[in-house]
Parts: C-alpha cells; sequence; structure tokens
C-alpha cells in the first residue's frame, strides 16, 4: 500500500519530500536504532531476531519504492506480499503499536516535516495494521 500520490503530476513524490536516498536510509536507520536502544520497543525487538541488518536493508529498500523513489526491493525480491512475508512472525497489535510509535519518533528525530510525518503515519498505520496475524 503506498502513500497516497500528489494530483499534478509535476507534484513531487514523497520520496523527493523527503529529501530522497539519503533521508529514506537515515529514517531507516534511526528506526532499527531506537528499536535497539529503547525499552518500550521490546516485543517489537524481538520479532527481529539476533541481527537487524537485513531488516534493516529491506525496510529501507521497500520504502525507497514504496515513497515514489527506485523501486530497490521490487527489482531484488519482486512484489513485496508484505503479508505473506509477515507471517511467520507473530505480530499483535501490542508489536503494530511499537512499530508505529518507533516510526513517529523516528521519522520526528530525523525532522520530517510535520504535514509530511502526519501522512505518512496514517497510510503507514494502514499497511501495519494488516500485517497484524494475532
Amino acid at each position: 500500500m503506498e502513500p497516497k500520490r500528489p494530483e499534478e503530476p509535476d507534484s513531487p513524490t514523497p520520496y523527493q519530500q523527503l529529501g530522497g536516498d539519503a533521508k529514506v536510509r537515515e529514517l531507516v536507520t534511526r528506526f532499527y536504532d531506537l528499536m535497539e536502544l529503547e525499552p518500550r520497543y521490546a516485543r517489537l525487538r524481538a520479532v527481529h531476531g539476533s541481527t537487524l541488518e537485513s531488516a534493516r536493508e529491506k525496510l529501507y529498500m521497500f520504502l525507497s519504492g514504496w515513497l515514489g523513489g527506485p523501486s530497490l526491493y521490487t527489482d531484488r525480491y519482486g512484489h513485496p506480499m508484505l503479508r505473506a512475508r509477515h507471517l511467520p512472525f507473530r505480530i499483535g497489535e501490542v508489536e503494530r503499536d511499537q512499530w508505529m510509535a518507533c516510526m513517529a519518533q523516528a521519522m520526528e528525530e530525523v525532522e520530517i516535516p510535520t504535514d509530511l510525518r502526519e501522512a505518512l503515519t496514517t497510510a503507514l498505520f494502514k499497511t501495519a495494521d494488516w500485517m497484524r496475524n494475532q
């Protein structure tokens, strides 16, 4: 599920509004650093196994395309099939809410503009809620 794109064809994509590749990478890096460091995200962190490196790279690649930038994830792995790929992991409301809180904190800390942050939060919540399987 992609964020709503601007209606005008020349309007910048969310990827461009964020600042492109470097900002997407910064956001993902902060997101996983917070997950690793903050005790309030412990259940979310536990879902990810012993290392976060693969998850970091996959989220970065996915968000790049989802935001309207290069389709790095689909070019490498094919269709994201998000729900199917997340079924092996126990994801309930607590994990969804921790994911959203961690992403909200990361977006704020890397200084995503408020209006864009709010739009992304709405779109991301729909996807995060769809990932629930508990």
